[in-house]
């Protein structure tokens, strides 16, 4: 090995080990006594810590990964599916065990029709799932809901694959009930 090689490795070495993420504490959002961090800083930015382990049955990452956030629907429709159904009764099992926790229910629809027709579509099926919700028992004053219509899409492309997963409802862990 030449010594060009050799430097050409550490080189690369040293550019690797710079691109790591950072340790909390380390950037603006993490907190210290440089201010960026702490109170009146920059704030806290998006952290993985805050959402917790996903393998932690009571944390916001279980719900979102293992439980799962959002149900699908179908054309012009705020019907729930037999799959959906199923969802959203893991969901309702999760909160009542969970009842720190208050959320928004997002109304979502696929890029066709109106403006207007898709924000009363993402309405119903907010409400739809909301209702569903409190007949599981959730409290309704933990729940309120919002409707994007088709501002908000996974995927913008018009091909079925898109509006099938454009059309949907999310369910937002909105943070704990404030006392």
């Amino acid at each position: 090995m030449t010594l060009t090689t050799k430097t050409l490795l550490l080189l690369g070495a040293l550019a690797l080990a710079a691109c790591n993420n950072p340790r909390p504490g380390d950037t603006f959002g993490g907190g210290g006594a440089d201010g960026f961090g702490g109170e009146g800083g920059f704030g806290t930015g998006i952290s993985t810590g805050e959402l917790g382990d996903p393998n932690d049955p009571r944390s916001i990452a279980h719900f979102n990964q293992r439980i799962g956030d959002r149900v699908f629907f179908t054309v012009d429709s705020s019907s729930l599916t037999s799959e959906g159904r199923e969802t959203l009764n893991a969901q309702a099992r999760w909160l009542n065990a969970n009842a720190q926790y208050a959320i928004v229910v997002e109304g979502h629809a696929d890029e066709r029709g109106t403006r207007e027709y898709n924000v009363a579509l993402g309405e119903r099926r907010a409400n739809a799932v909301l209702q569903y919700l409190v007949s599981q028992g959730v409290s309704a004053g933990r729940m309120r809901t919002v409707s994007y219509g088709k501002e908000r899409p996974v995927e913008a492309c018009a091909a079925q694959r898109c509006w099938d997963i454009n059309r949907r409802s999310v369910t937002v862990i909105s943070g704990g009930l404030s006392g």
